[in-house]
């Protein structure tokens, strides 16, 4: 990938994505569970470009929403409204009533209170909810305490208690139609073990509610299975697979899984200009032009991401604190990196950032979000253009020009 290049067309900072990584990463799961029915629902929130869905889409893909934007997002990029599936804990009237009225697969459900939201919203607008029921198995990710979801001391999901009569609810509804269980215990994880106790403790609950004349017709295992970003050994999707498989014995439900950042977080890279060096004391500093507003996952979760200079055959290197222009002290995208002397004008790429990375930026302290560009078949194509200072005000300058202040 010639980086020069395209920072001379597109400037900085930029999000690069490979899609051709994309797509291996999808035919990788997709193989691993292809002696089942199963479809894989892209998590939207890893990467929203509606560029990225419509690629996935082509390749098979549905889509996990987490928001109704999300869901408008999924649509608009022509995703099939029956591979969409809208979650999250706190959904609004107006979103569910969208939800139903675009006849998606199913309603995620995370609490009684919301189970009775969907069923009074149905029966007044005359259709039948099909629902899944999201269990909090707890068990622990092994992962970053913020991006672990499935104990009881997080905000989502219900107990399998509180779920089996939400599920006996659901049946005996005439506005409410039970066709899934969905799970997701976190993000990034590394350990096969809390997939196999999480998909145990669903398939007992599957077991039981059969029993009861509730048969699901999709047994929805989340996502989260971790990518490389420094030395860390991953689970193979095969792996993962075997780990569900095993525990859904003779069940004929249709699998799902939820991956994100498996599919496209090492596709992306993000490119930034170096600005100045810089030195307090003993210690270095490389300021460049893209920020914590652009990349916030090093400041929010101490998160690590390959950094490396452009074009650059310096040998001599030392370790240097690689940092944006924002007024926060948790503004770096790297700390004690290693590189080689850097003047203004060179490059740096920061690498593993296609999840996360974009769909978390901001415009803090009024900064214009970069544009993206994704390579297909060996051709960059934008995908995103950059930001206006017009595009941040827009909305306020309708108001000031009202004359509402």
């Amino acid at each position: 990938m010639d980086f020069k290049s395209l920072a001379l067309k597109y400037k900085t900072p930029l999000y690069i994505y490979d899609f051709e990584h994309i797509k291996e990463q999808f035919e990788s799961a997709k193989e691993a569970f292809q002696a089942k029915k199963s479809l894989i629902c892209y998590a939207v929130k890893a990467n929203s470009n509606l560029s990225v869905l419509r690629y996935l889409g082509k390749l098979g893909a549905g889509c996990d929403c987490v928001s109704i934007g999300e869901v408008k997002r999924a649509l608009i990029a022509g995703i099939s409204k029956y591979k969409i599936i809208f979650s999250g804990v706190g959904k609004e009237d107006n979103e569910i009533a969208y939800a139903l009225r675009q006849n998606i697969l199913m309603i995620n459900v995370e609490s009684e209170e919301e189970l009775k939201r969907i069923e009074t919203i149905a029966q007044y607008m005359k259709i039948r909810a099909r629902i899944s029921v999201r269990i909090n198995p707890d068990v622990n990710a092994k992962t970053h305490p913020y991006i672990s979801t499935g104990l009881k001391k997080n905000k989502f999901g219900v107990n399998i208690e509180t779920a089996k009569k939400l599920y006996i609810y659901a049946k005996n509804s005439e506005w409410l139609e039970p066709v899934g269980i969905h799970c997701h215990i976190g993000s990034q994880i590394l350990d096969i073990e809390p997939y196999k106790e999480a998909t145990a403790i669903m398939a007992e609950l599957v077991k039981n509610l059969k029993a009861l004349d509730i048969n699901l017709k999709f047994f929805d295992v989340g996502g989260g299975i971790g990518i490389r970003y420094k030395d860390e050994i991953t689970i193979k999707p095969h792996d993962f697979a075997q780990a569900v498989l095993a525990n859904l014995g003779e069940s004929d439900a249709t699998v799902i899984c939820e991956f994100g950042r498996f599919l496209v977080g090492n596709s992306g890279y993000l490119l930034t200009q170096v600005l100045y060096e810089k030195k307090n004391g003993n210690k270095r500093f490389v300021v460049v032009d893209a920020a914590m507003n652009d990349l916030i996952r090093p400041g929010f979760y101490d998160a690590y991401h390959e950094i490396e200079a452009v074009n650059k055959t310096e040998q001599k290197s030392s370790t240097a604190d690689v940092v944006g222009a924002i007024c926060e002290s948790s503004d770096f995208l790297g700390k004690n990196v290693l590189l080689p002397h850097l003047n203004h004008g060179d490059l740096l790429v920061v690498k593993g950032v296609g999840a996360y990375g974009f769909s978390m930026s901001s415009n803090y302290n009024t900064r214009k979000r970069c544009a993206e560009v994704a390579f297909v078949e060996g051709k960059p194509r934008l995908i995103r253009r950059r930001e206006t200072f017009e595009d941040l005000i827009g909305c306020e300058v309708e108001c000031l020009v009202r004359g509402n202040i």
